[in-house]
Parts: C-alpha cells; structure tokens; sequence
C-alpha cells in the first residue's frame, strides 16, 4: 500500500501555516530540518490530501450559504471567513507532510513508513487543538486534532514532493497507561506507577503512545479508555489503581463497560500469582477485556505491586498481541 507526498512544509514558529518547500532533509529522532516542530514530541505532522479537499468542498458550500446570508444581513465577517475557508494551500493546517493516496487515520500507533530515504513511525493520532493556533483563528476549524497524524523519524533521509509514502511491515509492539488517582492528579501525591510501567514497557521495547493521570472517577476513566482504543489503538492499554474496595475504586466498572469482549483469565492469573506475595491480593477486582484489537489490563496502584503484575504479564503478551493483530492463527 503506498501514497504520494503532494508536498513538503516547514515553518518557523509553532501555531502558524506552514508553507511548501518542496524538499527537505528528514533528521532521525528530531523532525524536518529548520521546522518549529522539530525536536518535539510530534516530530513530524502528517495529513491525508484528500481530508484536505473534503474539507475544501464543505467549507466552498459553506462559503456559497454564507454568502447568501450576508447579502440579506450585511454580515461582513461571515463573509470574510466563508472566503478564508475556502482556499487552503500545502501547509495550511500546519503539516509537515501533505499525502495523497493513504488514510493516515485509518493506521494504529506503531505503524512504520517510508518516504524517500527516510522511515518514520506513528506515534500519535490527532491531537488536541490549543486556543493560540492562528489556523483555528483564521480558518475556523483546524483538520490536525481529528485528521492529524504524528510520526518519529526513525531512519534520517532526505524527502521531496512526488517521493512515494510506503508502509514497512513488522511494526512494534505499541502501549498506553492510565493511573487512576485522586490524589496524584491534583498533585497532592507523586504519581510512581505510571513512571515505573513506563520504564518496564520500554525496555521491553514497547511504544509508549500516550501515558494520563486520571481521578477516580468512572466517566473519565470510560471515555478515555474508549478514546485510547479506538483512535490510537495501541495493542495494550495498562491500568494502574482504583481496582480495591474503596467507594472511589472504579477502574473495573469502567473497563468492562468499555469491553468488546471480556478475557477473564488475564486478570485471574495476575490476582493469582500476586496471592503468592501478599493475602491481600484476593482483595483486587481488577478486570481483562478486549476492545477493538486492544488489550485493556488493570493493575493495582502500589508501583511495586504494579510493576511485578506488569513483569509477570510480559511473557504472555508475546502471544497474545499476534493474536489480537490477527498474525498467528490457532
């Protein structure tokens, strides 16, 4: 499966239309050589040509409505944002890549491409908007938070409009964590867990897409696993804390409302084996589910505790994430 670069952008400061320079040299694990956004955690920007000519097509009709009502209203702003709208060169929206030919949304975190000499893999899937973007400012709306696609440069090279984008086989094995904690997240309490799985996943040469400190709180723990699962995909998504008998202990109420299907033996072998270290063990009501192609594990809150549930389940997932990718058939 490949697609074309249409064009390749770079811009000085951060929040600002970038503009084509038709080709640039990619620098491993830093970004495009003189971007703003070089050095960051999103390297690299990546946006689909065709969510750019979608958009186009709905902010023209748009343009055309606006118009009409302007005319009637005198409403000159309307007007005037109907027209900015309505043109949107390479770079516009502040990507680094413009592509044709690959639905970039469509690809899990982890997923590896090429592009001219340089290789680069996903580590990110839309992203929050922040209020200073003169796109959102001047457009209305800016595609990057739901169309957006954001890469590690893995292999430097240089990359030019016209280069083909190709996917490479054999991505890695891809995680998230969530600690759910009153206390830490109003940073009453420095959160240990999440840094000790962290560590624990990346030596096991894990990418890590996106680590949050949560409260104890159902909703929020729901809509962010939902979230994790089914935008980023990652092939785990590791959960520390609120899985005991305190009324605010809710990780597994929202982790089996956010099943697809359940897999119960997961966390039977975890209370076991942690029976074998501590009676207390037979207190965790931590839940296994699957949702989409994403394995949701709880682990309790102690970072020791979390860490040895997270050592002993390493082995097993070797197994297991081929499984739920569909390469090995039983």
């Amino acid at each position: 499966m490949t697609g074309t670069i249409r064009a390749v952008c770079a811009s000085e400061k951060k929040g600002t239309a970038k503009e084509n320079v038709g080709s640039c040299k990619l620098i491993e694990d830093y970004g495009l050589e003189n971007d703003a956004h070089a050095g960051s955690g999103r390297q690299v920007s990546l946006l689909s040509w065709e969510a750019v000519e979608a958009f186009a097509r709905a902010a023209q009709s748009g343009a055309a409505n606006n118009a009409t009502a302007q005319s009637s209203a005198n409403d000159q702003s309307a007007q005037s944002n109907a027209q900015a709208g309505a043109n949107f060169p390479a770079g516009a929206f502040g990507e680094n890549l413009l592509v044709q030919g690959l639905d970039l949304v469509s690809f899990p975190v982890g997923t590896r491409l090429k592009c001219g000499g340089a290789e680069l893999e996903i580590t990110q899937i839309g992203k929050k908007c922040h209020s200073a973007c003169d796109i959102s400012k001047r457009i209305g709306k800016c595609l990057m938070p739901s169309q957006g696609v954001f890469a590690r440069v893995e292999k430097g090279g240089v990359v030019s409009a016209g280069d083909r984008l190709e996917l490479l086989p054999c991505r890695r094995f891809t995680a998230a964590i969530i600690v759910a904690s009153d206390r830490s997240s109003k940073g009453e309490r420095e959160d240990k867990s999440g840094p000790a799985l962290k560590e624990i996943l990346e030596a096991a040469g894990f990418l890590l897409c996106q680590s949050l400190l949560l409260p104890d709180d159902q909703e929020a723990l729901y809509k962010a696993l939902c979230s994790l699962a089914d935008v980023q995909r990652p092939d785990l998504i590791l959960t520390s804390g609120g899985t005991g008998f305190s009324p605010r202990d809710v990780t597994p109420e929202a982790t089996l409302r956010a099943a697809g299907k359940n897999a119960p033996g997961i966390a039977e072998a975890l209370r076991a084996y942690s029976m074998t270290i501590t009676p207390r063990a037979m207190l965790s009501r931590g839940a296994s589910v699957i949702r989409g192609s994403t394995l949701i594990v709880n682990l309790p809150g102690s970072p020791k505790a979390a860490k040895e549930c997270c050592e002993y389940l390493l082995p097993v997932l070797e197994h297991a994430i081929p499984l739920l990718r569909g390469e090995v058939i039983e």
